[in-house]
């Protein structure tokens, strides 16, 4: 089996350099790590407290962040290490001031496990929600590293849980201690004879909660809703835009329209702004006259999502005609009623959102369009399913807290 994992993971490299030769992305996943083992150890030295943490992206970076924070302000001597195996976490956090250290991490092969903690020698290890490296681990494991998984979320369907899944098993078996998610996640780890676990939920409540209260105002924003009721649509693909944009198109009222994509590539949002046919404009070259002329406002730049939901009536979040929809959290934190996609059923604060009344799911445009329909003309619904939200992210904060609290240092 080790032999198939090793092989499956050069077959991985071996791809990401082919596809470097024209996708973007993946020349920065092979340019990053380039010499990348004399940098970490110019940049460690001789550092001998050094708390690592690791991250597959962005999403499980931001997942993560409560705790990194929280543990840097409880150990302020402690250097922390943040890794990250995807340029769409490493590129927007290279940055990040909380982290001492940031750098991709090297793939997953023996040797290079070995000299990473050569070089590192880390006191703690942090992996956020996935990312189960067999070479890594085993490495930990054999150097007696406290390692640590947070916020993660098992299902049945997982090979841990297999007849076959052996090798997927002693993976975990690495880890000191596992936070889960939810109640299912504890059963199923008790069910293959794993007891270090603990019950402390999501920690993207904390995070979600924490960017709220620092929300910053903008500007061109707040003069473009003029207190009218404002839909968002926050993470879309070409797909939830289809289906948004044929509603804004067709309605006659005086709401306003937000489209913020996933992508925002020059190709991508002409592709958006070529399909509406009411008064448009792009949010970094509006002017104060277009903002409050226009009916749909198209963000054409990154790093403003998170913020924009405070000016917000209703939110859409895109990604639930694909592998699965995107944070819908954001949007809850500021008491928004909540529309996506069918796929959802991976994440289960999307399915609490349903269950309480605070989200709704749809399959075809007719019901979209009957849901913001109801939600823009029954405002009672509207303020209840948006205070659900709310109410929501409050009860469930606190996971950083907890975790930390179990950490024996």
């Amino acid at each position: 089996m080790v032999f198939l994992y090793n092989l499956s993971v050069r077959m991985y490299v071996l791809l990401v350099r082919i596809a470097a030769n024209f996708n973007p992305k993946a020349k920065q996943w092979i340019d990053g790590r380039k010499d990348l083992f004399n940098k970490l150890e110019k940049a460690v030295k001789d550092e001998e407290n050094i708390v690592w943490f690791h991250s597959a992206s962005l999403g499980e970076f931001e997942q993560g962040r409560p705790v990194i924070e929280s543990y840097k302000e409880k150990y302020p001597d402690c250097k922390i290490l943040l890794t990250f195996f995807s340029p769409s976490g490493y590129e927007v956090r290279k940055n990040y001031e909380e982290a001492d250290f940031i750098f991709y991490l090297p793939p997953d092969f023996a040797g290079n496990a070995k000299r990473f903690m050569d070089i590192v020698n880390p006191k703690l290890a942090f992996f956020i929600k996935y990312e189960f490296w067999h070479h890594y681990l085993k490495e930990l494991k054999k150097r007696n590293v406290p390692t640590y998984i947070f916020s993660t979320i098992f299902r049945s369907d997982q090979l841990f849980f297999k007849s076959y899944g052996s090798f997927h098993r002693r993976m975990l078996s690495a880890f000191t201690h596992l936070f889960v998610q939810n109640q299912e996640s504890l059963e199923l780890l008790k069910g293959i004879g794993m007891s270090n676990t603990t019950l402390t939920g999501d920690t993207r409540f904390d995070r979600v909660y924490s960017i709220a209260t620092g929300s910053k105002s903008l500007p061109k924003v707040e003069d473009f809703s003029q207190d009218r009721p404002v839909l968002i649509a926050g993470s879309t693909w070409p797909k939830d835009e289809d289906n948004i944009i044929q509603y804004l198109n067709e309605s006659e009222n005086n709401y306003k329209y937000i489209i913020a994509a996933h992508e925002v590539d020059e190709s991508h949002i002409n592709a958006i702004t070529s399909k509406i046919n009411k008064s448009w404009v792009r949010y970094t070259d509006a002017s104060k006259q277009e903002i409050n002329q226009a009916e749909v406002l198209v963000i054409d730049c990154i790093g403003v999502l998170s913020s924009l939901y405070r000016y917000g009536t209703v939110a859409y979040i895109g990604g639930g005609f694909g592998r699965g929809i995107h944070n819908t959290l954001e949007a809850a934190t500021f008491g928004l009623p909540i529309i996506f996609g069918p796929n959802y059923h991976k994440f289960q604060e999307a399915k609490d959102l349903i269950e309480i009344g605070a989200s709704n799911s749809y399959e075809k445009y007719d019901e979209l369009k009957d849901l913001l329909d109801d939600y823009f003309k029954n405002v009672k619904k509207r303020e209840n399913s948006g205070q659900e939200s709310k109410n929501y992210v409050d009860k469930m904060r606190g996971a950083s807290l907890k975790i930390l609290s179990e950490i024996k240092v």
